[in-house]
């Protein structure tokens, strides 16, 4: 759409129009000593044909991200999208439909995000999903609130292998409501079972733990659970969604609330988002759960018919009795995870989690790990030179290397987080080797 600019006669039947001079008198409540008191220093203006060239000139000094040789991870993965996952999404019917508060003309989208929950309940073996969250962070932290509300109690328990920037998200939104984070340190890449079993009290509302964790290992689920319910708290565990293609769902072991990232279900990497926060848990929790939920339900001639229901967000019931203030859903980012499960399928999901399997611990034994605990798709490793320099070697190779765990833990400076996609072929996992073993 081009910018249509206002003429000055425009400007001042609008001036008019509200009863002012002109638009200095208009601002004049801004304080005098925050405003511009000279012309920014811009180039000459261009037309649109001369501004186009300029940009495209600029975007060809990017490097070809799409070109190069991912191994980052930590929470953001480079999987493959299917080709139909972007064909549907931007259907018209889907790019520009608005939120379905008026269900008898929206039962299309109110479709579409009850699969996405069927699918999210399936995948994590859970009573209930929500439309969706932000983005796995605000997920965890949702899931987090769910638990006090539930439970009375004003104290979470979390672990340090959780993503930092997930825990720190937390902290934010616990910070206002009074409520207590305490963090569990980790033993050799794993929560500390001795050090969460002192943690855990008669306060305690819930213990948050990330399976696989944020290093990439798998944590003692099973005694964690065990540990938790055993003071009458709750479980939340925040799950990679490729992962339960073959782990364990956390329904199994006595999740009460499952969160994750849905980037890795046919969202792009995207330069850090839009993303997809995924939360499901079980029907006790139900009315706590943030964000809309779509339910299926029959008119007064028994037809079904789909409906947003359970609203526990502030826009739609009382602000005092609200659980969460979430106005909003990733919903075009919920219709490609939806699409990308229904064309995987069952089997798809297994066999994308296999092979991320096999080509990290293909990896892994030319490339030994820092922790010997066992993990899914990335590790951590210590690299023989400063991190910095292996980093900028590799990029100028066509090589990302991994994360570098200096920036989150100072005792792992001089460490990689390597994750292995089922993108990554035998070649360039030989090639990684030889660029970190020389």
């Amino acid at each position: 759409m081009p910018y249509i600019a206002n003429t000055p006669e425009n400007i001042q039947e609008m001036l008019a129009r509200i009863g002012v001079k002109d638009f200095k008198e208009l601002i004049s409540d801004i304080p005098q000593d925050i405003l511009l008191k000279s012309k920014l220093d811009l180039p000459p203006a261009l037309s649109e044909m001369e501004a186009a060239k300029e940009i495209s000139g600029i975007s060809k000094t990017n490097g070809p991200a799409g070109e190069m040789i991912s191994f980052l991870g930590g929470g953001a993965y480079d999987h493959y999208i299917p080709a139909a996952v972007d064909h549907i999404l931007s259907r018209p019917e889907f790019y520009t439909a608005y939120t379905p508060y008026q269900a008898e003309v929206s039962q299309g989208t109110l479709q579409v995000i009850w699969e996405f929950q069927s699918l999210i309940t399936a995948l994590t073996g859970m009573d209930a999903a929500n439309a969706s969250m932000y983005d796995g962070a605000t997920a965890l932290t949702e899931a987090g609130l769910m638990a006090c509300g539930h439970t009375k109690r004003k104290k979470l328990v979390i672990s340090s292998t959780v993503h930092p920037e997930y825990r720190q998200v937390l902290k934010t939104y616990c910070r206002g409501l009074n409520i207590e984070i305490i963090e569990v340190p980790w033993k050799d890449g794993v929560t500390s079972l001795e050090e969460l079993e002192k943690t855990i009290d008669d306060r305690t509302a819930a213990v948050l733990i990330q399976h696989p964790n944020f290093f990439g290992a798998l944590e003692p689920v099973e005694e964690i659970s065990d540990l938790v319910h055993k003071k009458g708290a709750l479980l939340v565990v925040s799950a990679d969604p490729i992962s339960l293609g073959i782990l364990k769902t956390p329904g199994s072991y006595g999740a009460d609330i499952v969160t994750g990232e849905g980037q890795p279900l046919g969202i792009p990497l995207g330069l850090g988002g839009p993303y997809l926060g995924l939360l499901a848990a079980k029907n006790a929790l139900l009315r706590l759960m943030p964000g809309r939920i779509v339910g299926l339900t029959t008119d007064s001639q028994g037809r079904e018919g789909l409906v947003l229901t359970m609203q526990a967000r502030e826009q739609h019931i009382r602000r005092e009795k609200a659980s969460s203030n979430i106005c909003s859903n990733q919903a075009l980012c919920a219709l490609a995870a939806t699409v990308y499960l229904s064309l995987m399928g069952r089997d798809g999901i297994k066999q994308v989690a296999e092979l991320c399997l096999q080509k990290s611990h293909y990896l892994a034994q030319q490339l030994e790990p820092a922790f010997k605990a066992p993990f899914f798709k990335e590790f951590v490793y210590k690299t023989k030179r400063p991190t910095a320099q292996v980093l900028a070697e590799l990029k100028r190779k066509g090589i990302i290397a991994g994360l570098d765990m200096g920036r989150f833990f100072k005792q792992l400076e001089g460490h990689l987080l390597i994750s292995v996609t089922e993108k990554r072929t035998r070649g360039e996992l030989d090639l990684l080797v030889q660029a970190l073993t020389k």
